[in-house]
């Protein structure tokens, strides 16, 4: 083991070995400051734990009953046709498929107007990344003239000097932009010279003729004199567009009515990411993601930047100042609200190990300790302004282990002395077992659901995982057009509305992982709103602000009482399994879908394993850079394994691809710039050792083992390779 491994610290207390990292770090940094005895604390958290600990396990293990269940009626089954009744009855005798109750509507209260009233982008970050996380805090507001400059959103080359041709389809853009949403009575926003404030009304000026916003409640306020503001505020569909005029700036001299940007409000939340996009696998790692969630809540988070030869601090941005129209003062939050996604049920932790020596429920310790961090927001309102901490909960299986979320939350919200309720919950509708019984999942929580969403990736992986009997499935592109991932996703939005989420929570939908490729998303993404989603994932804060347009376009509350009145989706679509019925597919095929899922997973596992990062820009067998994370992983060792179990492939043409595609990885990492900055070691090839290699085996394992994994989930195998790969540094 290496120098520090076996030397790692822990300190006893009530029957608890704690590592001592993380002892320090909540008695040291979190207590502090929130009139919470250490004592006291470590007394009550240790009897929380002892209690709940063993009801986590029998979920768990429930897990692999009914997914034992559901393989072996496939095996019995395997040769008659499928019969999709006859399927639907036998997982309603093992209660996969709950009773479903009456209707009723969600009471949750204290809830911020991010979530409730609010529709727009939502950004997903990894915790262990100081500068990361404060980028996507501050993506709150952006540059619109910057995010379409920046990216292919306007057709055409940057160049590496300041390109006028393409700054003026900026310009064109945005003002066509305008036209639609903050219509004039007359003419278009491209001929405006002049703007001022004149009785409490935005005055345009085209050829000395004032004219005036159509509907002039979309005026809301400006900074500097009303004869000649510095801003002019607007607000459509419950989204602020700040309008900068600076005569003695670059752009601002050479525009008409002097206007230099359109500062928009962007990422409306955000979630802070444990689990999915992080690779923290003992008690230094989880520290490290605790420490920077602490300094969010406190709101003195500071990362060292270097940008350009130039050093500086980021910090968290302020609110944002204007006077309304009336000329009272306003004041804008300057922030994204901030979510924090813990893990789910599976995973343990070193960091803490119980009396009978096992590990702690790693979602047990996240409930505790990001909850301890909010209280001092408790205190400054920085974030939460209702007083409310947002945990979002993934990879739950079923109303179950939502009851179990519950529970747990009251047990926190009591150690903690916090009004019941306090703590509010997002259910990630992301396995099977939660989609089917979604309606039954949500009334577990009723008091304290705030969110629910869709997550392709994972839902499919899940989807595959239990089906794995049924046969092989189809090509991984295929299941975007398949009939279980499409009512899937109807589903979600119908059930949301019928339990009554419309102004009080959101309804969500997946990432674009695509980061370079802006164009195509503002081509595609609008219809996430369209959808009746008041929130969609993106990968960038330049991503939040061209998202935003759509939620100016598209108003979702709107569309969500059209969606009301639709016929519910069907739910017998839901269990539509993907599989290939009778495949005669052509080697080449077959070798390419190996080739496409074999980079992705290597690409990631690399980074994980050697590096400890846990999501970065891949590039994909295409060389298009892709936003990956645990899900894209999923997906692809549970395609491989599948095929590999009904001998659409053999191990040794897998092995082959393997290596092949590792040997391309290596010439991919070789060229990113990513290794050298950041803090991380120069890359070392897989190909060089295979044997040897802790990073490959790790993805062979997923691959080959993936049929064993629990629900198809990688992190056992992950943690288990970083953790080898720590003790040798």
């Amino acid at each position: 083991m290496g120098q520090d491994w076996c030397y790692m610290k822990f300190i006893s207390k009530n029957e608890l070995k704690i590592n001592k990292t993380l002892f320090d770090f909540i008695n040291e940094d979190v207590l502090p400051g929130t009139d919470i005895d250490s004592d006291d604390f470590w007394n009550k958290f240790a009897k929380v734990v002892h209690e709940l600990s063993p009801i986590n396990k029998k979920l768990i293990k429930k897990r692999e009953e009914v997914q034992k269940l559901i393989d072996e009626w496939h095996l019995a089954n395997s040769k008659e046709k499928f019969d999709k009744n006859k399927y639907t009855q036998f997982l309603k005798s093992i209660s996969y498929i709950v009773k479903e109750g009456d209707e009723f509507k969600i009471d949750t209260s204290n809830v911020d107007d991010e979530i409730a009233k609010i529709a727009g982008p939502q950004l997903v970050v990894p915790v262990d990344n100081a500068r990361y996380a404060l980028n996507a805090a501050n993506a709150r507001w952006g540059s619109l003239y910057d995010s379409l400059y920046g990216t292919d959103v306007i057709p055409g080359e940057k160049g590496k000097s300041f390109n006028k041709e393409r700054a003026d389809k900026v310009i064109t853009y945005v003002r066509n932009f305008l036209d639609e949403i903050f219509t004039l009575n007359k003419s278009s926003w491209k001929n405006i010279e002049k703007i001022e404030i004149e009785n409490k009304k935005l005055i345009l000026i085209i050829n000395g003729e004032k004219i005036n916003l159509k509907n002039e409640d979309q005026f809301i306020g400006f900074n500097g004199d009303k004869s000649s503001p510095t801003s002019i505020l607007l607000k459509n569909n419950n989204l602020h567009f700040d309008i900068i005029i600076k005569p003695d700036s670059p752009i601002g001299k050479n525009d008409k009515a002097n206007i230099s940007d359109f500062i928009v409000e962007s990422a409306i939340s955000t979630i802070i990411d444990n689990e999915d996009s992080v690779a923290a696998v003992d008690g230094e790692d989880k520290v490290n993601c605790y420490r920077n969630w602490l300094g969010l809540m406190k709101g003195d988070l500071t990362a060292n930047i270097e940008k350009n030869g130039k050093k500086f601090v980021r910090k968290l941005n302020q609110n944002r100042t204007y006077f309304s129209k009336d000329g009272k003062k306003i004041s804008l939050h300057g922030r994204a609200l901030l979510l924090n996604r813990n893990v789910g049920h599976l995973m343990t932790s070193p960091a803490i190990t119980l009396k009978d020596g096992s590990e702690i429920p790693e979602g047990i310790m996240d409930a505790f300790v990001s909850t301890m961090c909010a209280l001092h927001d408790f205190k400054n309102r920085n974030n939460s302004r209702t007083g409310s901490i947002y945990i979002v909960k993934p990879k739950m299986h079923g109303p179950e282990e939502v009851a179990f979320t519950d529970k747990l939350f009251t047990k926190v919200e009591e150690t903690l002395g916090l009004k019941k309720f306090t703590m509010k919950v997002g259910i990630m509708d992301e396995e099977r077992r939660t989609t089917v019984n979604l309606k039954e999942c949500i009334r577990q929580v009723k008091n304290r659901i705030v969110f629910i969403n869709t997550g392709f990736l994972d839902r499919t992986g899940d989807e595959m995982h239990t089906s794995f009997e049924a046969g092989p499935m189809i090509f991984k592109g295929e299941m975007k057009k398949s009939t279980w991932l499409n009512s899937y996703e109807n589903w979600n939005v119908d059930i949301g509305l019928s339990c009554g989420f419309s102004g009080k929570a959101q309804i969500g939908k997946g990432m674009w992982a695509m980061p370079d490729q802006m164009a195509n998303m503002m081509d595609q993404k609008i219809g996430h709103p369209k959808s009746g989603a008041n929130c969609a994932w993106v990968p960038s804060p330049t991503a939040a602000t061209l998202h935003s347009m759509h939620y100016h376009k598209v108003d979702v509350f709107k569309e969500q009482k059209k969606i009301k009145s639709r016929n519910k989706t069907n739910f017998e679509n839901l269990l539509e399994i993907p599989k290939a019925d009778r495949p005669n597919w052509a080697v080449e095929d077959i070798n390419r879908e190996l080739e496409n899922n074999a980079q992705g997973i290597l690409g990631y596992v690399v980074r994980w394993i050697d590096h400890g990062v846990g999501c970065s820009k891949v590039p994909d067998i295409n060389n298009v850079g892709l936003m990956e994370d645990r899900a894209t992983l999923r997906i692809s060792s549970q395609h491989i394994a599948n095929w590999l179990h009904h001998g659409i492939c053999s191990k040794e043409q897998v092995m082959n691809v393997m290596k092949k595609m590792a040997t391309i990885v290596d010439n991919q990492n070789e060229k990113d710039p990513a290794y050298a900055r950041g803090g991380r070691s120069s890359y070392k090839k897989m190909s060089d050792d295979f044997e040897n290699s802790i990073a490959f085996s790790a993805a062979c394992d997923l691959v080959f083992k993936g049929r064993i994994q629990p629900s198809g989930y990688t992190e056992p195998l992950l943690h288990q390779k970083r953790l080898e790969k720590k003790s040798l540094n």
